[in-house]
């Protein structure tokens, strides 16, 4: 019985289902995305390698991750091939999809490629109260600029508001539901539901992790609906995402892990009636190109249509041009093609045109681009993600003549970079020879290219094919030590390998040549007929193409598709079966999963793919030459593609290998770049049992004081950039379908600061701030408008109580650390009137400190936030810097621990806006500044005076007329107390 991973996501609007599923180890079956949440990548992203023996929790991150299929064994309980394998029967028509009201005919697979135990199924709990199978999936997803229909990019992360809630469950393929087996299910069937509830019982519970961001999703505590529910928010730059459940076993089986594609969608070029179809010449070979950060983006150019999919074939539609722009003979002319996110560009008698899906346009003067001549076009074959670029833009398209080459930018920007006029005073080449640009190839690191240059001085008979590498961040065009003799008339591609070092094959159209190890091995690829001449091995047909499919193999595609199989770093070759005929023009490409398949392109105009066992076939092939892999097992923790490192940090990673005893192998650290780490390395051997262990523990770290330079920026420039770094075994074999070789990146990154205080009422409002406050002292009061979005919610501080800000650094995943170094602040809009706790004597200064009175005074022409910083700091604790002063000045730079506060006036309540900088220059390459606010309170404000004399007048009258009052009132009384006895008695008489 086998277990493993399937998945299937369903917009609740549309109802249109998408679905994963991994047949069997190490082959996966990829079914159409979705429009609104495709499950294809949007952003650089290729499946990981995983290492031999590391199982299923051993995977890469990050970058461009290169194809490669899961070790045999590392996730199902599969059944063996037991032997070589058999291709399944031709069926007995052609199958195709073809729109969205095509009926989808299932890939080729023999019962011996799907596995016999429980798969998980995913599936969005919106679409689960849906009673009725889901419509035909669309043509593709939605996706080229420009389009009406077409939505704006995706910002970087989660997307708020924008989640999948997606329900899991286990279904056995032996009994489950035909839905499910056609990935079309929208809940468990009732033996899935059992099998579902038995697994939880067991303990399953599984999670979705992400490859590039690290985050992990779980499911709800309990089963709802006999499944579990996980929300995943969407995220452009985060679409590589795995599935893992617990190592519970199932009838001595577990559920293997899967990877899976959530990312936003694309859109196919629509087919309009009245367009004609564009092709290549007559009897011509196939042309397929896709776009490296999404595989499933192909484009297909045969010898009478051009075919467009956006998930790997599964549905596709055919590419139509208008007829007044090309003549007959020009859309039946297509030399080269290539696929970008600004369209498809096509090379037509040496003129470039794009097709999108609203325009089909020459590119010419107009776009910096020659009128004609055009002899080749590229695209990189890496995808990269979250690379920080130190050079303000990165190409994305080469094009070239003989003689220019030209680099193509987003939003179809173009420009020359250099001819081979000026390409021979760089490289020192004498005038009397020949130099012209023979192809160019961009290489797996993400700032360089190769060049093919044809040198010769007669040019009669024979020439040599030199290799040049242009850097685009450094602008510097480096000669490398590779040479090779052909014949005036040989054609040479080359493909570079995913590797830290140059290394490339390249191929003519009878011999495979290949350069590993930074151009330190070279030669060409042997077979057992002859001196590499792969041509018969396959009947005397010519090598079309080579592909880089799993696990760094390497498929050599002939005419009539006789397959010869090698591994990277290894030098010779092994034929594998006939799979196809002769009377159908094929091709092979990579899925979302890197799978190998096949598409046939039929003479009516249709398609079909074919799932291509690559694993299966290598192991049968090689199964009676006895070879065997070196060494036993090689880890190591490098469990990202790059790591972003900092002023004062330092990477600790480690590499083992066990192998026999007396088999000499060791492991083989080499960097590549500029020299911008040192490192340090710890050896560990171990022998027992006949076998040996070796440990490499290594550091990387930099070790530069950029305080008091001369020239702080040119230094940091100096030590800032990437730095590639490749970690293998110091030999290789043929049969090891997981080749070790990890590569990492490493370059300094971003940070940011920002502080931590309540919520308040988020409102915009307007304060005055009065002249006698203002640094400059100006005749008008100023007003001054408070943004929230900008500045935030400002502390509300009592202005008898000091305030020290605690600084914090923060990265795109979240908190690192409080900021413990210098740094200053500033009043944004020029206040003043505030001061500081401590003097210059008190925190401890030998000489006078740097104060923003005196920065400023240093640097009259640069605005306030330039004239201190990190740059220029220098501190007051050494005699030999700076000079003697007044130390009881305030003391103007805070850190976490010096007790220094602002201190605030007295007796006035106002509104502050700081803005803050780290000052300390071994901190970080980043300017981290962050802004807050300070609300000040406590004081009541001066009343009005003619209120208060009115007031005052008021109550003086008051008093005086109950003065009076009393005065008569009292009088009245003393004076019948005083009167005579007599006159009384007269009075009462």
């Amino acid at each position: 019985m086998g277990c493993d991973w399937g998945l299937q996501v369903e917009d609740p609007s549309t109802h249109r289902a998408v679905s994963i599923r991994n047949w069997k180890d190490p082959f996966f079956w990829f079914l159409p995305c979705r429009a609104d949440a495709e499950l294809g990548p949007q952003r650089p992203f290729t499946p990981a390698a995983r290492p031999a023996g590391a199982g299923a929790r051993a995977r890469g991150a990050g970058g461009p991750l290169t194809p490669a299929a899961r070790p045999a064994g590392a996730g199902a309980c599969a059944r063996s091939p037991g032997g070589p394998f058999t291709p399944a029967a031709w069926p007995a028509g052609p199958q195709h999809s073809h729109g969205a009201d095509a009926e989808l005919a299932p890939p080729l697979a023999t019962r011996a490629q799907r596995p016999a135990g429980p798969i998980w199924s995913l599936l969005s709990s919106a679409a689960a109260d849906r009673k009725s199978p889901p419509p035909a999936p669309p043509t593709g997803p939605i996706g080229y600029p420009g389009h009406p229909k077409s939505r704006p990019p995706m910002p970087p992360g989660p997307i708020a508001g924008i989640a999948e809630v997606i329900m899991v469950w286990v279904y056995d393929p032996e009994n489950a539901d035909p839905n499910e087996l056609q990935l079309n299910a929208v809940a468990p069937s009732l033996n899935s539901f059992v099998l579902t509830k038995q697994m939880a019982t067991l303990g399953q519970r599984p999670a979705i992790y992400t490859f590039l961001k690290r985050r992990v999703y779980f499911p709800d505590k309990k089963l709802k609906d006999g499944a579990w529910h996980i929300s995943v928010p969407m995220a452009a730059n985060d679409i590589a995402k795995d599935i893992r459940g617990n190592q519970v076993t199932f009838q001595d089986c577990f559920v293997a892990d899967i990877l899976f594609l959530m990312g936003f969608p694309w859109l196919t070029i629509p087919e309009i009636p009245s367009f004609l179809p564009i092709s290549s010449p007559l009897g011509s070979q196939l042309m397929i190109v896709w776009d490296a950060c999404v595989p499933s983006s192909i484009v297909l150019v045969a010898d009478i249509e051009t075919f467009q999919t956006n998930d790997s074939f599964r549905t596709w539609t055919r590419i139509r041009v208008p007829p007044s722009i090309l003549t007959d003979e020009e859309r039946s002319n297509v030399s080269d093609v290539s696929l970008s996110h600004d369209g498809i560009f096509f090379l037509i008698n040496g003129i470039l045109y794009l097709k999108n899906l609203t325009t089909f346009a020459k590119l010419g003067s107009k776009e910096n681009l020659p009128e004609g001549g055009i002899i080749g076009i590229t695209t990189r074959k890496w995808c990269w993600m979250d690379y920080l670029l130190k050079a303000n833009n990165r190409s994305n398209m080469a094009i070239w003549t003989r003689d220019t080459i030209y680099l193509g930018y987003d939003s179809l920007q173009f420009v020359k970079i250099i001819n081979t006029k000026k390409l021979m005073e760089i490289l020192d080449i004498p005038s009397t020879a020949t130099l012209s640009i023979h192809n160019i190839e961009y290489t797996a690191h993400p700032l360089e290219l190769g060049l093919l240059l044809n040198f010769c001085v007669t040019c009669n008979v024979m020439k040599q094919i030199h290799l040049v590498i242009y850097n685009e961040d450094s602008k510097k065009w480096m000669h490398q030590d590779f040479s090779l003799n052909v014949t005036i008339d040989s054609f040479i591609t080359p493909h570079f390998i995913y590797s830290s070092m140059p290394e490339l094959i390249l191929w003519d159209k009878h011999r495979v040549y290949y350069s590993y190890h930074n151009f330190t091995t070279t030669g060409v690829i042997q077979t057992p007929t002859g001196f590499g001449n792969l041509s018969k091995l396959s009947h005397d047909s010519i090598i079309h193409d080579a592909y880089l499919g799993e696990a760094f193999s390497l498929c050599k595609k002939k005419i009539l598709l006789i397959l010869a199989h090698s591994e990277i770093h290894i030098r010779d070759a092994v034929k594998l079966h006939l799979w196809t005929n002769t009377s159908t023009k094929s091709s092979v490409f990579l899925n979302l999963f890197s799978q190998i398949n096949f598409v046939h392109v039929f003479e009516n105009g249709t398609l079909h793919v074919q799932e291509y066992p690559l694993g299966l076939e290598v192991r049968s092939v090689t199964f009676k030459t006895k070879e065997k892999c070196p060494f036993v097992a090689f880890h190591n923790n490098i469990n990202r593609v790059f790591y972003i490192l900092d002023k004062g940090e330092n990477l600790s990673v480690w590499a083992q290998i066990v192998y026999p005893e007396n088999n000499g192998l060791y492991i083989i650290v080499e960097p590549y770049g500029p020299k911008l780490l040192e490192n340090k390395f710890y050896l560990q051997y171990e022998i027992a049992s006949g076998f040996c262990t070796k440990t490499l523990d290594i550091i990387f770290y930099q070790n530069v004081n950029y305080q008091a330079v001369r020239d702080y920026f040119k230094l940091q420039y100096r030590n800032t950039g990437l730095m590639l770094i490749q970690v293998r075994p110091s030999e290789f074999e043929k049969n090891m379908p997981n080749t070790p070789k990890d590569g990492s990146k490493t370059y300094w990154g971003q940070h940011f600061i920002r502080f931590n205080h309540k919520d308040c009422l988020r409102h915009n409002f307007f304060y005055i701030i009065e002249k006698s406050y203002l640094r400059h002292r100006p005749s008008k009061n100023l007003r001054v408008k408070y943004s929230w979005k900008k500045y935030g919610c400002p502390f509300r501080v009592d202005f008898r109580k000091k305030f020290h800000p605690l600084l914090q650094l923060y990265n795109e995943n979240g908190y690192i650390e409080d900021v413990e170094v210098n740094f200053i602040v500033w009043e944004i809009h020029g206040r003043d009137d505030y001061t500081f706790n401590i003097t210059m004597k008190k925190s401890g200064c030998l000489n006078e400190a740097q104060t923003w009175k005196s920065m400023t005074t240093l640097n009259k022409d640069l605005p306030l936030e330039e004239v201190w910083g990190p740059e220029n700091y220098k501190h007051c604790f050494s005699y030999a810097i700076g000079k003697p002063g007044d130390l009881s000045q305030p003391y103007e730079i805070i850190n976490k621990s010096n007790r220094n506060h602002l201190v605030w006036p007295m007796h006035r309540t106002g509104m502050y806006v700081f803005r803050v900088k780290i000052l300390d220059p071994n901190y970080s390459f980043c300017n981290l500044t962050a802004f807050f606010a300070v609300e000040t309170y406590g004081v009541i404000p001066s009343p009005n005076g003619y209120l208060v004399f009115s007031f005052l007048f008021l109550l003086m009258l008051l008093f005086f007329s109950i003065l009076t009052f009393s005065y008569f009132h009292y009088m009245r009384i003393y004076r019948h107390l005083y009167e005579p006895t007599d006159k009384r008695k007269q009075k009462n008489n």
